[in-house]
């Protein structure tokens, strides 16, 4: 699914997003905790600290401390693999799916107004 859209649209579009999620009452989340939040949610499950962490090119405990944000705010959660308690699986919640459609209704706002 191509869009078309030029580099500086891109860009244009990503400023205007950028802007109406600072201006909205939604939690500010790092481009770090997005890129996690949006692997969990957006690629099929299931999700460890472990593949996050090889996934994103980043260690264990960066990904730990971006869960202890997304998960104090309901935007995931973890629990233990029963098969393999060395594990911690990254499950998706309700608030996580609500706050992400809304993402994307404010980012297809934002393309429509280009």
């Amino acid at each position: 699914m191509a869009i078309g859209l030029r580099p500086e649209q891109a860009l244009r579009l990503w400023h205007a997003s950028t802007l109406a999620l600072v201006h909205d009452e939604k939690p500010d989340l790092t481009i770090r905790q997005f890129a996690i939040l949006l692997t969990v949610y957006l690629e099929p499950p299931p999700h460890t600290v472990r593949g996050l962490a090889a996934k994103l090119g980043v260690t264990k405990p960066v990904i730990t401390r971006a869960l202890d944000t997304m998960g104090h705010l309901q935007l995931l959660k973890r629990r233990r693999d029963e098969r393999d308690r060395r594990n911690v699986v990254i499950q998706r919640t309700l608030d996580g799916a609500l706050f992400l459609e809304s993402l994307g209704d404010l980012i297809r706002a934002q393309a429509e107004g280009l």
